[in-house]
């Protein structure tokens, strides 16, 4: 018998005044959007994952406030189920010293409706289902992920 091992990855949802931070990246050769999203990480919570990715790829410091979501998808071509904790909070100011992960090509602010006129360009469905939620006003307590040692 196969053992499923989705992969677990966290991303940011961060608004501010009507705009929402994506980042523009590579990805399978394809330039794409996403929100701020990665891996997480041996030897952390899934909140210090979301705040590290989000410094990593925006050089924006981000403090997970709530959680917007969790989402399951299935990328067909690669055969990689996704498991993606969704976290919103407040982004700090730019810190223009900090260089992004190499695969970000830039981190730029949209509004909602640029967000969905770039939807063929999105890294998956997630993205604007995320946002979609996050406008819809779901949010759920931090408290709701318990991380035991």
């Amino acid at each position: 018998m196969d053992t499923w091992k989705p992969s677990v990855t966290v991303a940011a949802v961060i608004e501010r005044e009507g705009r929402f931070l994506l980042v523009e990246e590579l990805s399978d050769g394809r330039q794409v959007f996403n929100q701020p999203a990665g891996h997480w990480e041996p030897g952390e919570t899934l909140v210090q994952a979301c705040a590290r990715e989000a410094l990593e790829e925006t050089a924006h410091a981000f403090t997970p406030q709530q959680i917007t979501g969790i989402y399951r998808w299935h990328h067909a071509p690669s055969g990689t189920s996704f498991l993606r904790f969704v976290f919103c909070g407040i982004a700090g100011a730019l810190d223009p010293a900090r260089s992004l992960d190499r695969e970000i090509i830039r981190a730029v602010w949209l509004t909602l409706d640029e967000v969905r006129a770039l939807q063929s360009r999105h890294r998956s469905p997630m993205v604007m289902r995320c946002i979609e939620d996050y406008i819809a006003g779901r949010r759920y307590p931090l408290e709701l992920l318990t991380h035991l040692d």
